[in-house]
This record gives C-alpha cells, structure tokens and sequence, in this order.
C-alpha cells in the first residue's frame, strides 16, 4: 500500500516545569467532594517567559536539528488554539526565530482542537516539505476540572514525499465534520467551557469517531484485525470503549502523554503519535484521530520510529517540579501580585529598530570577521578583536545553535522579575564572544561559573500600554 506523504522528522518540547495534580488538589480541594484517592501524575506549565509560540519554536528547533540548517523547507504550518497574536502571522514569528529565508510559505490553523491532525492532513496533500507545529497553553480556572487534566506542550513534525528514511507514512485519511459542541472558547474569553461528560462521550464519540474509523478503513481495504495501535486524545477508559465501538484490538490511547504532561489541545494527539515514535515497530499500522467539531481520522504505518531519537520521552524527562500554587497561578495571570513599584515600567517596542535588526533579535545571528574569525553579537562593520579591527569582513553567524559557559552571574533580588530573583550574567559562547544575557530556568544557587548553557527564546517583556509581547533568547543550563 503506497502513501500520500511521510513523516520525515519529529520534535517535541515539554516545559520543564511540573506542576502536580496533587498539589493542586491541596490548594482547591476545599471546593469539591473529597475525592476517593489522590489525583495521580502532573501537568507541563509553562514559566512566566513561556507561552505557545515559545513552545512551538522549541519544538521546532528539535525537529529540524538533525537537518543542516540550509535544507530545504517549503512551508511552516503553526496549528494552535491559543496563538499570542490574533492578528500577526505567529508561523512567521516561528521561521524568523529559526533563521529561515523569508521566501517560506506561512499558515496558521485554529479555532478547533482538531488544527493539529487537520494540520498533518493538509502537509500531506501539499508539494515539497512542510515544518508541522503544533501546540497549546490553555488556561484553566482555578478549582475547574481543566486545571486537573490540561497540560502545555508542542510537537512539530517534518512532512514530505515518501521517503526510504521516514518515521512514518500516512496510508489514508478520511474527516467528518460537524458542529457538535463538547466545550468552547468565546472569542475574547479566558477559559474554556465544557459540557458534561458523558454526553459528550456517548453523543459524539461514540457515535462519530467510528464512522470515520470505518469509512477509513474501509477506504483502505483493511481489516480493522490490521490496526495494531488506536491513538486517541481522551481519557484511557473512552479511548478503550471507543477502540471496541470501533471493532478495534489495537492497543488504545497513550496514558504518558495525558499523565505526565496534561492534555495539551490541539498538539495532544500528535504527542501521542510522538510517544508512539518511541516503542513502534516497524510495520505497525497506527490509526491517529484528532476531535474537535468533527473528526480526523489518520492511518499511518510506522517505517522506522528508531529514527524519532525517543523525543517524547526525553521531553517529559526534562523536569523540575514546581511546589508553589500561588506561583503557577501568578505565572499565567490569574492573580495580580504586586511586584512594587520597580516593576512600574514601561516597555513601550520601537518596531522600527525591532524590524530593522529583526534577523539578530528573533534569529539571534551575530557575525564572524572573515579574517580573524572573531565571533560577536551584534554583528557591525568593524571587528571586535582589538589585534584586527577589520572592516566589512563579517558574515552573519547564527549563535542560537551554538553552546556556551557562565563567566560571571548575579542573582538580583532588589530588580523586578516574576520569578524572583532576576538572574543574568556574561555568558561566553563556545566559538567565541561574550554577551550580557539573562538566564531562565534556574533557581537560586543553581547557577556557577563555567557551567555549560544552550539558548532558548523565550518572552523578553510585555508592553502591557500597548498590548504587545517581545521575544528574545536566554540562557539556560544544559
């Protein structure tokens, strides 16, 4: 059976921070029943300098590493239901941040949990490569049963013809749509508004999802006996009761993903293919559905899931727990601490400057002096190296792949930060060159001299005047 396109690469990204649902049980227990056992697991939150586009370019950055940095990519295709911009092109934002050319196709889907796999299934009807990200950051009102099972992830995929080297190849595709509202999100709104479960699962997923399982499979000419994996984003007791309803044996949904991160929206089941990535064998027929006022319903046979170097797992191994409530519900906005009035700022962008020097603020490109080879950021017409001083010898030099170590640091109680205290420091890049930069990720007394840093774009400040996000890259320990 031959294919309409592959999987070529994956990435995902995982934010560091775990926030457990037992700690959230403690903190807003008082408003519900007593729950019969404590609630198992923790969800991804993201740091106060985190957000879906920070996300999603992490992800991406795993996705195209083992790529030389000049491959050809077509297209970048952004699918989230909780996009930072209404109205700039956050797909642009994510190419910019990856220093790719700017004659690269861009598209954002949204609007619907099923962006992610309606997102797979318009990559493989394109021409050439297509970079696939997907991610979320849902908030969640406190005390609400989304606090409990929504997590912040991104996955990102590389799609493109068939290929002898790919993770995967999507046999089939079939969709239905319908306007079955399970939960909403008004524009404007903060939190989502979900109808009762049951419902829900006996109304819609039961009754949709096996009809296009079927049309599917049928379309295929397979034997539902085939399919040896069945990936849904739902709990593991529907996604079970679905996989009969469907006359599936195929082992049913991914609890890691949902456990261990939380579900992350319209990124969820594309994680869970990415977790599947990770055990497959070759040959496994996979069916992938994505939910969300209708279905995707994706047949895939996995080829050679080795090459996914375990992205999902080493994603959900990079954690650290996070023990403050307060904190987290500070981190997303929901409640107004008074930082004083040294966090009385403002952070007004000069978008003129911002565009001008667009390649090194968002691409973080420096430059190398062609006749010393001295490394510097930002690049400039004369180098830095005081024993060459030359002139309009520098090439752009991309430093957001590159390493480096702590030459000196501070940890500042008295200015502002929302995850006190404000670190940063002289962080000298393995090639060369030295840069005032600020470290995220850390807490006090993690930080020494010479310890190994990477980078990582983050959120620089907010100009909350004007209702504008600044992006920039920080360090962070390896």
């Amino acid at each position: 059976m031959t294919g309409f396109g592959s999987i070529l690469r994956c990435g995902v990204h995982v934010p560091r921070l775990r926030l457990s649902r037992a700690c959230i049980a403690e903190a807003m227990g008082w408003t519900a029943a007593p729950a019969r056992s404590a609630p198992r697991g923790a969800r991804a939150v993201c740091n106060w300098d985190e957000d879906t586009l920070t996300l999603a370019v992490e992800a991406a950055r795993t996705c195209v590493a083992p790529l030389a940095h000049d491959a050809v990519i077509d297209s970048i295709m952004f699918c989230s239901t909780t996009a930072p911009f209404a109205d700039r092109d956050d797909a642009a934002v994510i190419a910019a941040a990856l220093d790719f050319p700017e004659t690269l196709e861009t598209s954002n889907l949204g609007a619907s949990l099923r962006a992610g796999t309606g997102g797979l299934v318009n990559a493989c009807r394109r021409r050439g490569h297509t970079l696939l990200v997907a991610g979320d950051a849902r908030l969640t009102r406190p005390g609400s049963p989304q606090e409990l099972t929504y997590g912040d992830a991104a996955v990102a995929l590389l799609i493109g013809p068939s290929s002898p080297d790919a993770l995967a190849t999507v046999l089939g595709v079939h969709s239905l749509t319908s306007d079955f509202v399970d939960h909403y999100r008004m524009a404007g709104a903060d939190f989502d508004y979900a109808l009762e479960e049951r419902w829900v699962r006996d109304e819609s997923l039961m009754q949709l999802i096996p009809k296009a399982v079927g049309a599917l499979l049928s379309a295929a000419g397979l034997d539902a006996g085939a399919v040896k994996r069945f990936l849904i984003p739902t709990s593991a007791g529907n996604a079970k009761r679905i996989a009969q309803s469907c006359g599936l044996a195929a082992a049913a949904g991914d609890s890691a993903v949902l456990t261990e991160c939380g579900d992350a929206g319209a990124a969820t089941a594309l994680l869970m293919l990415a977790s599947v990535f990770d055990s497959a064998e070759p040959g496994d027929l996979t069916v992938l559905v994505g939910i969300g006022q209708g279905v995707d319903a994706v047949l895939l046979r996995i080829e050679s899931a080795a090459r996914s170097g375990q992205a999902m797992a080493r994603a959900l191994s990079r954690k650290r727990d996070e023990p403050s409530y307060l904190r987290y519900l500070s981190h997303r906005g929901l409640i107004d601490v008074d930082f004083g009035m040294r966090a009385e700022r403002d952070q007004r962008t000069a978008h003129t400057v911002a565009y001008r020097k667009r390649r090194a603020i968002t691409g973080f490109v420096g430059g190398r002096c062609g006749r010393c080879a001295a490394v510097q950021f930002p690049l400039s017409r004369v180098c830095v190296n005081p024993e060459c001083r030359a002139t309009d010898t520098q090439v752009a030099h991309r430093l957001a792949d590159s390493l480096g170590r702590v030459k000196t640091f501070t940890e500042d109680w008295q200015a502002f930060a929302p995850r006190p205290p404000y670190s940063y420091g002289n962080v000298e890049f393995a090639e060369g060159g030295n840069l005032l930069m600020e470290f995220t990720d850390v807490e006090p007394g993690d930080l020494a001299v010479n310890d190994e840093v990477r980078f990582v774009f983050r959120i620089k400040d907010e100009d909350r005047a004007r209702g504008f996000r600044r992006y920039f890259w920080k360090a962070t320990k390896v």
